[in-house]
């Protein structure tokens, strides 16, 4: 990574011992609504053990994982993967939940390519409420899609995200790109098979 020429860089070796003495004081007074939310406090948890996809806005499910939309988006499309097991990290799951995390992924990023053409997509895991986990217990991934000149003055001056779409239609469009994701899918191996027959 090039080096920023503009950015000067203080060495305080000093800080790592203070603030590994402050994060363990921290860690040993966190009570109460600082506690992280129990598994049947847990939004994942709840939604996981779900059948109610369209009222809690899951896209698409597998064995051990679900896609669903944020119901706070930050832009439409903005999705989430969880695992459906109450758990915290990555080094924490099974090859099949990695596996069922990461193919969701991959089916969030057709979705939102062919439902709404993002120019980027911003992916992101808060991992722990010092990071900025809503649910620091249950491991989860944002998936943002973002556009070339979707920054405007609404969040910079009035704090306000303008959302041009509802979360019932957002849910409605993704569920028909789903449809049209697996009949593409059901079809590629066939036309590879008569590609190679071919060659």
């Amino acid at each position: 990574m090039p080096r920023d020429p503009a950015l000067e860089r203080l060495w305080a070796p000093w800080r790592g011992a203070y603030i590994a003495g402050e994060t363990a004081k921290a860690r040993r007074a966190r009570t109460g609504s600082r506690a992280e939310p129990t598994a049947e406090q847990c939004l994942f948890c709840r939604v996981g053990k779900g059948s109610a996809d369209r009222a809690d806005l899951v896209v698409t499910r597998r064995e051990s994982a679900f896609l669903m939309l944020n119901r706070y988006p930050y832009n439409p499309g903005h999705l989430m993967v969880a695992v459906l097991r109450h758990t915290a990290e990555f080094a924490s799951l099974t090859g099949v939940e990695r596996q069922d995390l990461l193919d969701l992924v991959g089916v969030a990023e057709r979705l939102l390519a062919a439902s709404y053409h993002p120019d980027g997509v911003n992916y992101g895991a808060n991992v722990g409420r010092v990071a900025g986990a809503g649910f620091p217990g249950h491991l989860h991934l944002h998936l943002v899609p973002r556009w070339n000149g979707d920054t405007n003055f609404m969040p910079i001056v009035a704090r306000t995200k303008v959302l041009p779409e509802s979360l019932a239609s957002t849910w409605k469009r993704l569920r028909l790109g789903l449809g049209r994701d697996a009949a593409r899918a059901s079809r590629a191996p066939r036309a590879s098979r008569r590609r190679r027959r071919g060659a």
